[in-house]
């Protein structure tokens, strides 16, 4: 619980940190950061554990699409929608992922959903739509319809990135270290062929690095240790509820982001949407951002 608790307590400051260091750089010179940044500390931990065997020698195939999902494609588009939406918004937003899931889970894995599945996601969505117009329910022009879109898609690819990863039998950490070695150099040519990497001062390359090595890296370990840790997963995986009002706390404490009446309101559809999904099923928890 303590490894749970501590992954949630970092994933709790993402949104901050993302909006501190989107105030600095570009999303692909934060994404290329960060991106390097948690690549090398994989390779720490991989080499520290007597992984390395493991990671040289398989898993490369599953790599080559895998890491092109998460992390290329996967955070461009949720940094695009932090630069473009209160962090707020985007947080609130991206949550809906685990919804995402459990839909496209009947087209790829031939799951059914049950009554339950539908009204929360009915209740879930509808906190979307209170979100993307801002309390204006019934004025279908959005504020950013571009972020909001951006946001909506971060939870498309993240939960398309899991259910095509279900028969994936890489460790954690190799997977992660593996995507992460097909992702850097992509990124690294998007960045040569596109805006290049500026220096921002050493603010900016702090926050880039705090992404990148508790975003994308520690607080992804402590959730696998907590994972595997307890004996039932459906308590760990309460523990999600814990981000978002500590998330709202933060942008409002450091960026200075007033909470929108209409981000609590759908915030709290969104929780309630997701809390009767897994009462229903009590999933074991996939990684969240």
């Amino acid at each position: 619980m303590l490894f749970g608790l501590g992954a949630v307590g970092l994933w709790s400051t993402v949104a901050t940190a993302f909006k501190v260091a989107l105030g600095y750089m570009s999303p692909l010179e934060l994404m290329w950061l960060a991106s390097l940044v948690s690549w090398a500390l994989m390779g720490v931990l991989v080499l520290r554990r007597g992984l390395a065997g493991e990671a040289l020698r398989r898993g490369w195939r599953t790599a080559a699409w895998a890491g092109l999902m998460n992390p290329v494609a996967y955070y461009l588009v949720l940094f695009g929608a932090y630069d473009r939406l209160p962090g707020q918004e985007a947080m609130a937003l991206n949550y809906t992922w685990a919804l995402t899931m459990a839909f496209l889970a009947v087209p790829i894995l031939g799951q059914r959903l049950t009554r339950l599945d539908v009204l929360a996601g009915m209740i879930a969505y509808s906190g979307v739509w209170t979100i993307a117009t801002r309390g204006a329910v019934f004025d279908v022009a959005f504020a950013d319809p571009l972020g909001v879109g951006m946001a909506l898609a971060s939870t498309l690819l993240w939960a398309l990135y899991w259910l095509l990863n279900a028969r994936d039998h890489r460790s954690p950490l190799v997977a992660q270290w593996q995507n992460f070695s097909v992702g850097v150099p992509v990124l690294s040519v998007l960045l040569l062929v596109g805006p290049g990497f500026a220096w921002h001062g050493w603010a900016g390359l702090g926050a880039g690095v705090y992404v990148g090595l508790f975003e994308m890296g520690i607080a992804f370990v402590l959730w696998q240790l907590a994972v595997h840790e307890v004996s039932r997963t459906a308590k760990v995986s309460n523990l999600i509820f814990l981000s978002p009002p500590v998330s709202l706390l933060l942008l409002f404490l450091v960026v200075g982001e007033p909470v929108l009446p209409s981000t609590l309101v759908g915030l709290v559809l969104i929780l309630g949407g997701l809390g009767l999904q897994q009462w229903q099923k009590s999933p074991a928890p996939a990684v969240q951002s």
